[in-house]
């Protein structure tokens, strides 16, 4: 398959993985585009081992631990993924059977950022894995969503000072991540404990902590919007924090989640500024 074959797939499975992140990473120069792509795709590989219900947590926590190791290396090594995926390849979708494939995607010079933040989640998630997801205190959750998510945020970060030579706040940065994930969290809270058991959710919080935890980090990423001087960055990130805030807003106001044609007037208002 020629890389521009590659790129076209890359692009047609992040739109069928993730309409949420499609849309965003569209408002991306080619080459960021191309490159942010291959490491929501790669990040999301790792992540469907995690989240496989068919998989024990003691095979994701040795799965992810010597996919974690591969993706240290210089150079990726398909042969020794396939090897550690052998345990659960056969429940394993596209987009993770094909890591190496997202890693050709990603421009040379920037493989190497999108590498180490991959395999700095995947120990993440390897831990958290065997610890069957139980938050117990604020610092679990800190630590929980840094791997999950204010990890990426840190590796957009490198991104865009690779790509545009933008500066910005890690702490910000890590907030931007967690800000959104927190928000996940408190959407998802009754459905991951109704189906997986799991709470994220430390002991003795109410859903009101929950909420000054999702704002605390969202006003780091409103903070974190401002060393942003590329348009299309600012576009690229201002999405998803613009529809976590207002999805915040809507479980205030007693709905689950913001409709369909709000969701829509919102890529609306962002494209427009």
């Amino acid at each position: 398959m020629t890389i521009k074959q590659l790129q076209k797939d890359a692009m047609r499975v992040l739109k069928e993985t993730s309409r949420t992140f499609y849309i965003p990473i569209t408002f991306l120069d080619k080459e960021l585009k191309l490159t942010v792509a291959a490491a929501y795709l790669a990040m999301r590989a790792i992540d469907e081992i995690e989240d496989h219900e068919d998989v024990s947590n003691e095979i994701k926590n040795t799965t992810l631990l010597r996919v974690a190791a591969i993706l240290k290396a210089p150079t990726f090594d398909n042969a020794a993924y396939i090897e550690a995926l052998a345990p659960v390849a056969d429940k394993m979708p596209e987009v993770t059977t094909r890591l190496a494939d997202w890693l050709e995607v990603c421009p040379q010079d920037a493989r190497t950022i999108v590498m180490s933040a991959t395999s700095e989640m995947a120990e993440g998630m390897a831990k958290w894995a065997l610890a069957n997801w139980q938050v117990h205190t604020k610092e679990d959750l800190d630590d929980y969503t840094y791997y999950v998510a204010g990890l990426v945020g840190v590796m957009l970060s490198d991104l865009w000072e690779w790509s545009a030579g933008t500066k910005t706040d890690r702490e910000l940065a890590i907030g931007y991540g967690r800000g959104l994930q927190a928000v996940n969290i408190l959407r998802n809270e009754q459905e991951d404990l109704d189906d997986r058991g799991v709470s994220f959710v430390p002991d003795n919080w109410t859903r009101a902590e929950l909420f000054a935890y999702a704002e605390e980090n969202l006003e780091k990423a409103d903070l974190y919007m401002k060393d942003l001087d590329k348009r299309s960055i600012k576009l690229f990130c201002k999405l998803p924090l613009a529809l976590a805030h207002k999805t915040l807003q809507a479980m205030r106001d007693g709905r689950e989640k913001m409709s369909r044609a709000e969701v829509e007037a919102t890529v609306e208002e962002v494209q427009q500024d």
